[in-house]
């Protein structure tokens, strides 16, 4: 079972940069507030843009997993290369499943070792990536029968993906010719309208729903994740068990039982009350490290608003930054401990490494390093972690830690749970809409006008006359 300890957020432990304990205590106002918002949170999950709550419970789930392994089933065997086209809530959590469940060597590995194709996410329109991925490909499938495009898009006309859908759509349509290009996609989006829907139905694209009410954000419990999850031999099932588990954990009114609650109340108080307004994430583990990314993007754009629910200005929000133990103690924790007091952390750990730990050989006359022979790097980097941990305390710099157990697919499940119900407490709490992103949509409305899309024509003119040419330029 996935843990969380917040000790290191506390006053008895970093002083007056820490909350006091009896501030979380039964009966305290933050745990009258957290057990009202889990009532709330029950009347309303399920409905809206909260339906992600219910994707790792049926129907919803049975229905989702069908349509997945009977695709995977088709499109599997023979697969060479499976490629994701998508970005932002599309690619994220995606990338994450794979570098948390699958080996960090998956597309080096032989194809008779691997439990399913290399994996390539473009999750960028940055040209030189895309013809490397697509040259990757093409290297070892130069017709492309064995290469599959998975476009992510609910509507369509996200300009990043559609550009990438287009480029591989005539690829395809070379190689295969009209008639045979649709064995190469299989799209995921909406299931009634839009844009993709309407060519998905006029070419014969096999597809997979975007449920609605999920958000691209909260999708990767959904077929967004869970397909190529799937073809890559991630135990899909075991994901979705996991994150039903935290739901259910989720759910007791009592804060100091209800993980989702107490990280959300004291990382929104730190930020609140104690200038905490930039929380790091440093998983302590590399297949952990992307799922900082997912992070990132799930607080930033749910919890970075202008407007509160009542229309006030508020500016509220907390940035989130990823590191990497051990490799950001020797790039990161210098700033960290004696640059300005301004962040919380959040330590990510692995208790038990299994079969992937490694022993450090004895035998080597060298005493200085004689402390480290026999023993094994799972209790290195614990170790790392726990120093780092106790500097932090000496600091005065709050944490909080998450605990895998194991990294499993179960596990897995739980933290992105974890860190998606607290998203919502932490909306609730700041009294802002976690659920919309207003401040996305003028850069891709300018984005259409300066690619001369038809109706945008004054955005460009914006642009332009916004960023007209100046002397300051060296």
């Amino acid at each position: 079972m996935l843990t969380l300890d917040y000790a290191n957020a506390l006053s008895t432990r970093v002083g007056a940069h820490g909350l006091d304990p009896a501030s979380l205590a039964p009966g305290s106002e933050s745990a009258r507030h957290a057990a009202a918002i889990t009532r709330d949170l029950r009347t309303t999950r399920g409905k809206d843009w909260e339906r992600w709550r219910d994707l790792p419970f049926d129907p919803a789930r049975s229905a989702h997993v069908r349509d997945v392994k009977k695709i995977v089933a088709e499109r599997k065997p023979g697969c060479a290369n499976l490629v994701v086209l998508g970005i932002g809530g599309s690619a994220l959590g995606n990338i994450a499943l794979q570098a948390a469940l699958n080996p960090t060597t998956w597309n080096l590995l032989p194809e008779n070792v691997r439990k399913g194709p290399r994996i390539f996410v473009v999750d960028n329109v940055d040209p030189a990536n895309l013809r490397a991925v697509l040259d990757a490909c093409r290297a070892s499938d130069p017709d492309l029968k064995k290469t599959q495009f998975n476009v992510v898009s609910k509507s369509g006309e996200t300009a990043e993906t559609a550009a990438q859908f287009l480029t591989v759509r005539q690829l395809l349509i070379e190689a295969l010719g009209e008639k045979g290009h649709a064995k190469g996609i299989v799209a995921i989006t909406d299931p009634e309208r839009g844009t993709m829907r309407s060519i998905c139905d006029a070419q014969g694209y096999v597809t997979l729903p975007v449920p609605d009410g999920v958000g691209g954000r909260f999708s990767v419990l959904s077929p967004v994740g869970l397909f190529s999850a799937a073809m890559c031999g991630i135990d899909i099932d075991a994901l979705l068990d996991g994150a039903a588990a935290m739901d259910k954990r989720c759910d007791e009114e009592d804060l100091s039982k209800n993980p989702a609650a107490i990280l959300a109340t004291v990382l929104v108080r730190l930020g609140q009350e104690k200038g905490k307004f930039n929380h790091v994430m440093m998983p302590y583990s590399n297949q952990l490290y992307l799922l900082a990314d997912w992070f990132r993007q799930l607080w930033a754009e749910s919890l970075g608003k202008r407007h509160n629910v009542r229309g006030e200005e508020v500016y509220t929000g907390f940035t989130p930054i990823k590191a990497l133990g051990t490799t950001d103690q020797h790039s990161q924790v210098q700033l960290y401990r004696e640059g300005p007091n301004d962040k919380a952390f959040v330590f990510v750990d692995v208790q038990d490494w299994g079969a992937q730990d490694l022993t450090i050989p004895e035998g080597l006359d060298a005493p200085p390093l004689r402390y480290l022979q026999g023993r094994t790097f799972g209790q290195l980097i614990n170790a790392e972690k726990r120093a780092t941990e106790f500097a932090f305390v000496e600091s005065e710099r709050p944490s909080v830690t998450v605990t895998f157990p194991r990294i499993n697919a179960h596990s897995v499940g739980e933290f992105i749970a974890l860190f998606e119900i607290a998203t919502a407490y932490a909306g609730r709490i700041l009294e802002i809409d976690a659920y919309d992103q207003p401040a996305v949509e003028t850069g891709k409305v300018a984005t259409f006008g300066l690619m001369g899309r038809e109706g945008y024509e004054e955005w460009k003119q914006k642009v332009d006359a916004a960023l007209a040419p100046t002397k300051h330029v060296i």
